[in-house]
C-alpha cells in the first residue's frame, strides 16, 4: 500500500570558495525556540530510471532505501518549485506495481535499473517552536554517490537540506534562508541529490546517451549519434520562437502531447480535477488535427485522432458521471425538505458510487493497456516527425485565420439550425452539435492565439461562453436521463418516485431558460466581428 507525503524543502551548499558548508547558529531564526540534535542516520538509496534516463529528464526520482526512520521505496513527482510528492511503498525487491504504474507514461515498455546508488551520512536537527512543535528538519548530508550503470563514476559532497514540517507555513523557509545565505551558504545549483549524482558522476558516453522520453531503446553507437542529432536539431527548433504556421501547431500539439503525459500519474493517483484536465487535452489534439488539416496531413493524423477519441471517452465514463451526480446532489440540496419522500439520499449516492468505483477501475485497466501506450508513442511521433505539408511553411496570419474562420463558419450554420427546430429531442441533439464544434473552435483559436492575437483570443472567450451555455443545456439533458432512471429504480422497490419527478421539472425549466438566452448569446457573438 503507497502512502503520499508532500514535500517542501530547500537545498544548500557552500560558496565556491568555501570547503563544506557547516550550520550557522539557527536559535537565532525569528520563530525558533529550540534546535534539538537527532543524531545522524547512515541512508543507504539506490535510484532506478530507464538506460536513456527517461524518469530524470521529467525531474522523477525512484528509489529503494534503507536507513533512516522511511525506509522503503519512494517515487518523487515535481508539484512546483521546491515541492514534489514524495510517494512510499514499503521494502521488496522489485519496483512496486503501485509506483511503477505512476511512471509507465514516461517509462513506456522499457525496464527500470539501477543508475545511482547514493550513501548518505544524514546529521540530523528539528527546529521547534516555544510549544516544541516542529518548525522544520534540517540535515547536513555528507554523499557519496557511486554510478551503478552507463559508467562508472563516483563523486563526494556535503550539502545541507532543510524540510518544512508538515502543514507548514513555507514563509518559515525564507527565514532560515536568510540565516543560511549570512553564514555564506547559497541555493544548490542541483534541484536533487540524484540530479548532481548524475551530473557528478557522468562519462562522455553516459552524456551522449541521456535522452528524452522520445527514445525508445537504446540502440548502437552510430544510431545512438544519429538519433541524438536529430534530437538536438528538433530540440533547437522547439525552443525557436514560431514564425512559420506549421512551428505555431505544432507548439499547441506539444503542449497537449506532454499534459496527456504529465497528467497520467495525477488520473491514476484520483486527485482533483486531473480527469477533466486530461480529457481537455486529448481534445485540444484532436481539435487541432481536424483544424489545421491543410498543415498537417490528415492521412497521417486522422488514425491519432481517432485514438484520441477513444481515450477522451474512455476518460469521460468517469468524468461525466461525477459531473452528473455533483448536479443531482446539489439539486437535491436546493429542495425544501417538504418536497423530500423517500430514502432519495441514499439512492442517489448508492447510484453514485456503484457507476463511480466501476468506471474509475475500468480506467485504470485502460491506462496500463497496450492500445494507451500505442497512442502514446504515435503522439511522441507527430510531434517529432510531424507530416507536414505545404501550407505549413505558409504566413499564420493567413493559414491559420484560415482555418480558424472555417471552424466558425461551421458553428454558425449549426447554430442556426439548431435556432430553426422547435423545442424537443432534435432540437437538443442540434444544439449539442453546435455545442461540440463551439469547443473546436475555442481550442482552434487558441493554438491562433499566439500567431494572430486580440482576435483570436477574443474569440477564445465568445467561443467559451457559447460552449458553457450549450453545455449546461446538454447536462440537463443527461440529468433529465438519469432521473428517470432513479425514478424507475425507486418506483420497482416501492418507494415514492415524488422527489425525482420535481427535480425533473425544475431541470425541465432550467432548459427551456437556456434555450430563451440561446439567440440573444449568438446574435451578440456573431455580432462582435471576428477574425
Amino acid at each position: 500500500m503507497a502512502d503520499t507525503k508532500r514535500e517542501i524543502e530547500r537545498k544548500y551548499e557552500g560558496l565556491p570558495s568555501g570547503g563544506d558548508p557547516a550550520l550557522p547558529d539557527l536559535t537565532r531564526v525569528p520563530g525558533v525556540s529550540g534546535v534539538i540534535d537527532k543524531g545522524v542516520a547512515d541512508l543507504d538509496a539506490t535510484y532506478y530510471d530507464t538506460a536513456d534516463q527517461r524518469l530524470a529528464a521529467a525531474s522523477l526520482t525512484l528509489r529503494r532505501r534503507t536507513g533512516g526512520d522511511d525506509a522503503g521505496w519512494h517515487l518523487k513527482l515535481p508539484v512546483s518549485e521546491g515541492v514534489r510528492d514524495e510517494i512510499r511503498a514499503p521494502l521488496a525487491d522489485t519496483v512496486p506495481h503501485s509506483l511503477s504504474a505512476l511512471v509507465r507514461s514516461r517509462v513506456r515498455e522499457a525496464e527500470l535499473v539501477p543508475v545511482v546508488r547514493l550513501l548518505s551520512a544524514r546529521d540530523v536537527r528539528h527546529l521547534v517552536d516555544a510549544s516544541g512543535a516542529l518548525l522544520a528538519e534540517v540535515s547536513v548530508d555528507r554523499v557519496r554517490a557511486e554510478r551503478l550503470s552507463g559508467g562508472t563514476g563516483v563523486a563526494e559532497w556535503t550539502e545541507i537540506e532543510v524540510e518544512l514540517a508538515d502543514d507548514g507555513d513555507p514563509a518559515f523557509l525564507d527565514k532560515v534562508e536568510k540565516k543560511l545565505r549570512k553564514a555564506g551558504l547559497e541555493r544548490s545549483s542541483s534541484k536533487s541529490k540524484l540530479a548532481r549524482a548524475l551530473s557528478d558522476t557522468a562519462t562522455a558516453d553516459t552524456t551522449d546517451t541521456a535522452a528524452t522520453t522520445d527514445t525508445v531503446d537504446v540502440p548502437d553507437t552510430a544510431v545512438k549519434r544519429e538519433k541524438r542529432e536529430k534530437r538536438q536539431k528538433r530540440d533547437k527548433a522547439a525552443d525557436s520562437p514560431p514564425r512559420t504556421a506549421g512551428d505555431h501547431v505544432l507548439a499547441y500539439l506539444r503542449t497537449q502531447r506532454a499534459a496527456i503525459i504529465e497528467l497520467d500519474p495525477a488520473v491514476r493517483r484520483d486527485l482533483y480535477d486531473a480527469v477533466h484536465s486530461m480529457r481537455v487535452a486529448t481534445r485540444r489534439m484532436r481539435s487541432a488535427f481536424r483544424s489545421y488539416g491543410t498543415i498537417l496531413d490528415r492521412a497521417v493524423t486522422d488514425p491519432i485522432g481517432a485514438e484520441l477519441k477513444w481515450l477522451a471517452g474512455e476518460l469521460g465514463v468517469g468524468r461525466d458521471q461525477e459531473v452528473l451526480a455533483e448536479r443531482l446532489t446539489t439539486a437535491l440540496d436546493d429542495l425544501p425538505d417538504a418536497l423530500l419522500t423517500g430514502p432519495v439520499r441514499d439512492r442517489l449516492g448508492d447510484w453514485s458510487r456503484a457507476r463511480g468505483d466501476g468506471s474509475r477501475r475500468h480506467l485504470i485497466a485502460v491506462l496500463d493497456g497496450g492500445r494507451y501506450l500505442d497512442l502514446l508513442a504515435a503522439l511522441d511521433g507527430v510531434v517529432t516527425e510531424p507530416p507536414l505539408l505545404k501550407a505549413a511553411a505558409g504566413d499564420p496570419s493567413k493559414v491559420i485565420a484560415k482555418a480558424v474562420r472555417k471552424d466558425f463558419a461551421k458553428v454558425s450554420a449549426l447554430v442556426a439550425q439548431a435556432l430553426d427546430l422547435a423545442p424537443g429531442a432534435d432540437r437538443d441533439l442540434a444544439m449539442h452539435e453546435a455545442r461540440k464544434k463551439a469547443k473546436r473552435t475555442r481550442y482552434a483559436a487558441e493554438a491562433a492565439t499566439p500567431a494572430l492575437g486580440g482576435p483570436a483570443a477574443a474569440l477564445v472567450k465568445s467561443m467559451k461562453s457559447l460552449q458553457s451555455l450549450l453545455g449546461d443545456h446538454q447536462d440537463s439533458v443527461m440529468a433529465r436521463e438519469a432521473l428517470r432512471d432513479l425514478a424507475a429504480q425507486a418506483h420497482a422497490a416501492g418507494e415514492s418516485a415524488f422527489t425525482y419527478g420535481v427535480l425533473y421539472g425544475r431541470e425541465e425549466r432550467h432548459a427551456a431558460a437556456v434555450e430563451a438566452a440561446f439567440p440573444g448569446e449568438w446574435e451578440s457573438i456573431a455580432g462582435g466581428g471576428g477574425i
